[in-house]
Order: structure tokens, then C-alpha cells, then sequence
């Protein structure tokens, strides 16, 4: 299923678009025109990375600093040890759409706990 995000005359070189989807998904369109999506949560902690430093095809947590590859999802140093998805990134007629990938989310213990509907 393809999840209309925004137009990419609307989505600037080196910004990153927050897609509220459950779990939210971060897309960024970096400097060099690549478009790519990734799940928007820190695996470490509860943190918005479409809210982090994009710097090539990497993105820095805005909490502690641990970096993900948007290309892979790997994750370069702790204290984030798992990786993040990669969601499958269309731009057709002007819009950007996102596939949700298929594999089970890497999420902080907090956000799963909130999900599941115990204690955050």
C-alpha cells in the first residue's frame, strides 16, 4: 500500500517530512536529491528523528547523538544498538509516496510499553 506524503516541490533539499502513521515514519530528501524513509522513532528512546542533523545519507538523533544510514537503517554507535526500518520511497508525478515496510519496527522499550498500553 503506497502512503501519499507530500509534493516534492513542498519538501526541500536537506529537510525531513514527519509521516503519522503508527509507528511514524520519517522521510528526508537530502542534499544531493535522494528521497528515503526510515521509521521516525530512535530505537534507543523515544525520539523523533525527522527532528535530528541530516548530514549525507546519515541522520544524528536529536537526543544522544547515534546516527542512522538512511540507505540501510544501521545504527553507527550506541547508545542505539538496533537499527531502524527502511520503508520503499516512489516519487511519481510530483508526490512522494511510502510503502511501509513489511518487517517487525525496532522500537524503544517505552514506546512499545505505550503501544501495548502499559505503563510509558
Amino acid at each position: 500500500m503506497m502512503i501519499p506524503v507530500c509534493r516534492l516541490a513542498d519538501l526541500p533539499r536537506g529537510e525531513a517530512h514527519r509521516l503519522e502513521i503508527d509507528p511514524p515514519v520519517a522521510v528526508f530528501h537530502t542534499e544531493d536529491g535522494e528521497v528515503l524513509a526510515i521509521d521516525d522513532t530512535c530505537t534507543h528512546q523515544d525520539a523523533s528523528l525527522a527532528d535530528g542533523w541530516l548530514e549525507g545519507c546519515e541522520v544524528e538523533c536529536p537526543l544522544h547523538a547515534s546516527k542512522f544510514d538512511l540507505r540501510t537503517g544501521a545504527v553507527d554507535a550506541p547508545p542505539a544498538r538496533l537499527p531502524v526500518r527502511t520503508h520503499h520511497v516512489v516519487v511519481e508525478g510530483g508526490m512522494i509516496y511510502v510503502q511501509p515496510s513489511e518487517a517487525a519496527p525496532n522500537l524503544p522499550p517505552c514506546v512499545t510499553a505505550r503501544l501495548a498500553g502499559g505503563p510509558a
